[in-house]
């Protein structure tokens, strides 16, 4: 699916959401690619068993138009924020995702917008990209932190980028701190122990930067 919602832990359409409990604001998902620079020994894409009627892998990457024909229907009173994730890493099409965030922010300026990443986009790019998120275009940041150091970092998210990879990811979170309200690290619970945890903690303290750990969704 190109949009979707989660409603019950499934990923539907927003019509199937509002015929199941039509009251209340919806988060609306937004999957631009299958492609990731990393292969987390968690993430749902490694394992998660889904309908072709549901699936969250693409067939092929949409184009901004593609993506802003999709969105054209839905019905905007219902939805209080839109999230960029899906299967793969949003930043892997930077450029259709800030045309999109800066659409959104036209068309429907009342809707909050995140993006779930793994914050390595300086890696694939070359160059420092949280700039590009200037100008008001997201609410929330959310990026994987997944561990307190890079060994433990790199057996979690198996990164393309290999060593350095932790170090660019706290780098790219501190700068979006000029252009982005709210930058969160996440781990996720499943994978890290009490004491990792406080560790993470302790990373973001440092950084003036905010924790979620985020619960483990199985299969």
């Amino acid at each position: 699916m190109l949009v979707y919602t989660v409603d019950q832990g499934s990923y539907i359409s927003m019509a199937d959401s509002l015929r199941r409990q039509p009251e209340g604001k919806r988060s609306l998902y937004v999957n631009l690619t299958n492609r990731c620079s990393c292969a987390c020994t968690f993430c749902l894409r490694q394992f998660k068993e889904m309908a072709r009627s549901s699936s969250l892998w693409l067939d092929e990457e949409p184009s901004a138009a593609e993506v802003q024909a999709a969105l054209q229907p839905i019905p905007w009173d219902f939805v209080g924020e839109v999230v960029f994730c899906g299967f793969g890493e949003p930043t892997m099409r930077l450029a259709v995702l800030i045309e999109l965030l800066g659409w959104i922010r036209q068309t429907h300026p009342g809707v909050r917008t995140r993006l779930n990443t793994n914050g390595l986009s300086d890696l694939v790019y070359g160059r420092d990209t949280a700039a590009d998120f200037a100008g008001g275009l997201l609410d929330t940041i959310s990026i994987s932190l997944n561990a307190s150091n890079e060994e433990r970092y790199l057996e979690l998210t198996r990164s393309s980028f290999g060593q350095g990879s932790f170090a660019a990811m706290l780098s790219f979170a501190v700068r979006c701190k000029a252009y982005v309200p709210d930058v969160v690290l996440t781990v996720v619970d499943h994978v890290e122990d009490d004491g990792e945890i406080a560790a993470c903690q302790k990373i973001c303290d440092a950084r003036g930067l905010r924790l979620r750990v985020r619960p483990y969704e199985a299969n």
